[in-house]
């Protein structure tokens, strides 16, 4: 009777024992989760020239294009005019800017920008854009297109994005314009106010040539 007992005990032990092991090969088989990209959207391009000119783009990015408009087929191909109009070469139709979208292996920097309220984001983005060397066709299609989303939030922290956005995103435009801004703005909803050194912002000057990027990203 004894032995009989003492097996089960055994054998017990032995399937524990089986079951930790098994459970500890399995964790060790489990690749990291990758960390999650950021996705930037609605980049758009606007170009400039000083005479209707044939302009090549071509964008490199670290992540993955997920969008575009018109369809981006390693670069567009496009006559500009100096009125904005863009007639693009593949399809023969005409746009206002060059759009896409990406999933950016980024890490902002958030240590400056601004707290701003939902209901004055608005004003923000309208005095801020201007500022930095938006004309009103280009930040109205801007505020369109983010104000619905951010004065959802209580708060916005935002801040303009420069070389941890040119680092993993940059522009190839052939002729070279004389002139390019470049605005990337990430922003990440907040209950409440927090403090943050307030950031310095540059103002643009347009000449000869010009081609103007905007996009945003929502932290989470």
């Amino acid at each position: 009777m004894k032995k009989i007992k003492l097996l089960s005990i055994l054998m017990s032990f032995l399937i524990i024992c089986a079951f930790f092991i098994s459970c500890s090969c399995s964790n060790e088989n489990q690749s990291e989760p990758e960390p999650e990209k950021e996705i930037d959207k609605k980049p758009v391009l606007y170009l400039y020239p000083e005479e209707k000119t044939d302009v090549k783009v071509k964008l490199s990015v670290d992540g993955t294009i997920t969008s575009s408009y018109p369809k981006y087929a390693n670069g567009w191909t496009v006559t500009a005019y100096p009125d904005g109009r863009l007639i693009n070469k593949a399809d023969n139709s005409e746009h206002f800017y060059l759009f896409w979208e990406s999933a950016l292996n980024i890490d902002c920097d958030m240590s400056e920008g601004f707290v701003v309220k939902s209901e004055d984001t608005e004003e923000f983005l309208r005095e801020k854009l201007s500022y930095m060397g938006l004309l009103p066709r280009e930040y109205n299609d801007f505020i369109v297109f983010w104000l619905p989303v951010m004065k959802e939030n209580k708060y916005n922290l935002i801040s303009f994005q420069e070389k941890s956005y040119t680092d993993v995103s940059t522009l190839g435009i052939s002729p070279k314009p004389d002139s390019l801004l470049r605005i990337m703005m990430a922003f990440k909803s907040l209950e409440r106010p927090v403090n943050i050194p307030e950031q310095k912002l540059d103002t643009f000057e347009r000449k000869g040539f010009t081609a103007i990027e905007w996009g945003e990203m929502e932290l989470n």
